[in-house]
C-alpha cells in the first residue's frame, strides 16, 4: 500500500497555460505537472529563485488528476451534466518578451488568455523513492500554507483548502476512486495498460520557461479531448 495526499482544487475560474508565448495563452483542459509543482511550492513557502529547493520538490513527488464529473440537479430531480467552459480575456501587456530567441521585451503587446468556468479536480500526490520533501512535510504545508495558493494565476483563488485527506491504497487509481466525486477521467504518471499522450509542462528548473515533455496515463474518457 502507498499513502497519498488528496487534494481538491475548485474555484470560479481556474487556467493551467500550456506551453506557449506572451500573445495567446491557452489553457489545458487539466492542471499542468509546473502548475502542481508551483502550487505545492507555494504551500511550502518555496521562492522562485531557490532552485535548488524547487528541484528536491519537483524529484520528490508524483501526480495523479480527476477531471471531476459535474452535474446540475434541476427542480424534478434530474440532473444534466455541466460542462467545463474555456472563456478568453483580452488585455495588453507592458515589458513583454519580444520572441521565443531571448528575453529582449517590447513597450505593449495584445494578449488574449484564457480561463476555465465549472471545472473541479482531485489530485492525489505521492512521494517518488527517496524523497527530499516527505508526504508529512507536504501534508502540513497544504493545510497550512505559507504563501497564498491559486488556480494557475493570480487572478484564480480557492473556493475551498486544497485539503481534503490522507488515503492508502494500492495505487493512485485507486486512491482518487476513494473519495467524492469517483467519477471522471484521470491522468496519471502512474503507468498503465491505457491509452498515453505526451505533454510538455515539465519545468526544467536551471532553464527558466523552459520545459520538457512527459507521458500522461489517460484512465477513462477515450473521448474526452485533451
Amino acid at each position: 500500500m502507498t499513502d497519498f495526499l488528496i487534494l481538491k482544487l475548485q474555484g470560479p475560474m481556474q487556467a493551467w497555460g500550456e506551453h506557449t508565448f506572451e500573445g495567446k495563452r491557452p489553457s489545458g483542459n487539466f492542471p499542468t505537472r509546473s502548475a502542481l509543482l508551483g502550487l505545492l511550492g507555494a504551500c511550502l513557502g518555496i521562492r522562485r529563485n531557490n532552485r535548488e529547493r524547487l528541484q528536491q520538490l519537483a524529484d520528490s513527488v508524483c501526480f495523479a488528476v480527476l477531471k471531476e464529473e459535474r452535474f446540475l440537479t434541476k427542480r424534478d430531480g434530474s440532473k444534466k451534466a455541466l460542462p467545463m467552459i474555456k472563456a478568453t480575456d483580452y488585455h495588453t501587456v507592458k515589458d513583454a518578451r519580444e520572441d521565443y530567441a531571448g528575453l529582449k521585451s517590447h513597450e505593449t503587446i495584445q494578449t488574449w488568455r484564457e480561463y476555465l468556468f465549472d471545472a473541479s479536480y482531485t489530485i492525489a500526490v505521492w512521494n517518488a523513492p527517496s524523497p527530499a520533501i516527505p508526504l508529512d512535510e507536504l501534508d502540513l504545508a497544504t493545510k497550512t500554507p505559507i504563501f497564498t495558493p491559486y488556480l494557475g494565476r493570480r487572478s484564480c483563488p480557492l473556493a475551498r483548502p486544497l485539503f481534503v485527506a490522507r488515503v492508502s491504497a494500492e495505487n493512485a487509481i485507486g486512491a482518487l476512486r476513494s473519495v467524492e466525486p469517483a467519477g471522471g477521467t484521470i491522468y496519471s504518471e502512474e503507468a498503465g495498460e491505457v491509452r498515453t499522450i505526451r505533454v510538455r509542462d515539465v519545468p526544467l528548473v536551471r532553464q527558466p520557461r523552459q520545459f520538457a515533455t512527459r507521458n500522461v496515463y489517460v484512465y477513462g474518457g477515450a473521448n474526452v479531448s485533451e
